[in-house]
């Protein structure tokens, strides 16, 4: 019989290491069909709150963040690229690619929310690739419509929670509640609201913590 687990993964569209997260975290979850029914629940954090409606290029805005060199940038996209791969997701990093404004793609989500968690799951993984494999903006409304429809839900809905400006308040909430409870950092992901794991985990590392929280759950 399988093990109900309830999964918080609080995380940004334009994280390289949500990606990667939520791809090994899917994986993990396969692996343990069967074993767990769980459920998978998104929240907000913005990694570029104070981002203007034209972005900036990543490269100069990585190495003004962090202080490092176009280099280091370019072996750090490397390395993500390379986990991606193995985990079947493709990153493409242009030097035209952009940081963007993600509040409006918070509130597409929390909306997705409210009309199933599968139907939340599939625009998180849409607009995840719709960054990071084909260079798009995930604040832009006709993208946001589109990909609402992708995952089976009503695009014109979307374009009216865009206008409306509809969940700002409910975002806004929710992110202050992560960060009261501790999250500074992208991806973290909750375990039966008690087992709380960071950064982009290998999928081996995801079975084995589910595993034991199931166990200490008995």
């Amino acid at each position: 019989m399988s093990q109900v687990l309830k999964i918080d993964f609080v995380s940004d569209v334009v994280c390289p290491w949500c990606a990667i997260g939520l791809n090994s975290l899917l994986q993990a979850l396969e692996q343990l069909k069967g074993e767990v029914a769980a459920t998978l629940h998104f929240h907000p954090f913005e990694l570029t709150p104070e981002m203007s409606d034209e972005g900036e290029y990543v490269i100069p805005y990585l190495c003004a963040k962090y202080g490092i060199s176009e280099m280091q940038v370019a072996q750090n996209q490397a390395l993500i690229t390379e986990r991606g791969a193995e985990l079947g997701f493709r990153f493409d990093f242009r030097a035209d690619s952009k940081k963007w404004n993600t509040f409006d793609a918070h509130r597409l989500l929390h909306w997705a929310a409210t009309q199933g968690a599968d139907k939340q799951l599939s625009l998180k993984l849409g607009l995840l690739e719709a960054y990071f494999t084909h260079n798009r903006n995930p604040s832009d409304r006709t993208l946001l419509c589109e990909l609402a429809e992708r995952a089976g839900l009503d695009g014109k809905a979307a374009g009216e929670v865009f206008d409306s400006g509809r969940f700002a308040d409910e975002v806004r909430a929710e992110e202050q509640l992560w960060q009261r409870r501790g999250v500074s950092s992208v991806p973290t992901i909750v375990f039966n609201e008690r087992y709380a794991v960071s950064g982009g985990q290998p999928v081996e590392t995801f079975v084995q913590v589910i595993r034991d929280v199931l166990t200490e759950s008995d």
